[in-house]
């Protein structure tokens, strides 16, 4: 009896997160406007109907995946800013965390990327409430870590990151489309993402380099 009741339940969260999972794919390969609910339920395997006893509409099915992609990668974040080792160590940490959640979720470049385009400046995007809770992680950060910030060459975090992020939402979302794969290239390889890797690092510390390594 016990079993009996709890097999619907399990059954509900294995399509929901079918659901979730086929509607990234599309909305990062057609976008929000091109994406419809009937494509997302075919893909899952069941009726348009269903999706909306798990989600309202497509705006409410779209922000669950958002927070998917942003919570999942928050959570490395955090786990990247709380390991052992200097400043610098657990900064590299938090960046190598990025090129490789990246790398193995492209999707959540490619729909960065749709936002930004599809965004218009001033007005709040369907991403902004999913960027926020990253503003108290690293603001914790800092301050547990204000006694080394000194170490750290005066430059404005907000360029720093820009520069990172943006280096590997191009590599993987940008490259793919514009060499494709005549040129026998896959950004999304192991190799080339560990040396995409190893060169954003290379840039990171020439961007936080010590004051007295100048």
């Amino acid at each position: 009896m016990v079993r009996g009741a709890r097999e619907p339940s399990a059954r509900s969260e294995a399509t929901r997160a079918s659901i979730l999972k086929n509607a990234e794919r599309l909305f990062a390969e057609t976008g929000f406007d091109k994406t419809r609910l009937e494509d997302i339920a075919e893909a899952v395997g069941i009726r348009r109907a269903s999706i909306v006893y798990y989600y309202r509409d497509k705006a409410e099915v779209y922000d669950a995946v958002l927070e998917g992609v942003f919570g999942n990668f928050r959570e490395r974040l955090d786990a990247a800013f709380k390991t052992r080792g200097t400043l610098h160590e657990r900064i590299e940490a938090a960046i190598a965390a990025w090129v490789d959640y990246v790398g193995e979720r492209p999707s959540f470049a490619r729909i960065l990327l749709r936002e930004i385009a599809n965004g218009t400046a001033g007005v709040d995007s369907a991403a902004a409430p999913h960027v926020l809770p990253y503003l108290p992680l690293v603001q914790a950060f800092i301050e547990d870590n204000k006694d080394q910030m000194d170490e750290l060459r005066s430059i404005a975090p907000a360029h720093v990151a820009a520069t990172i992020a943006g280096a590997t939402i191009f590599f993987v979302a940008g490259l793919p489309v514009l060499v494709g794969t005549t040129a026998g290239f896959d950004p999304l390889s192991s190799e080339h993402m560990a040396a995409h890797r190893e060169e954003v690092l290379r840039i990171a510390r020439r961007l936080l380099r010590e004051k007295n390594g100048d």
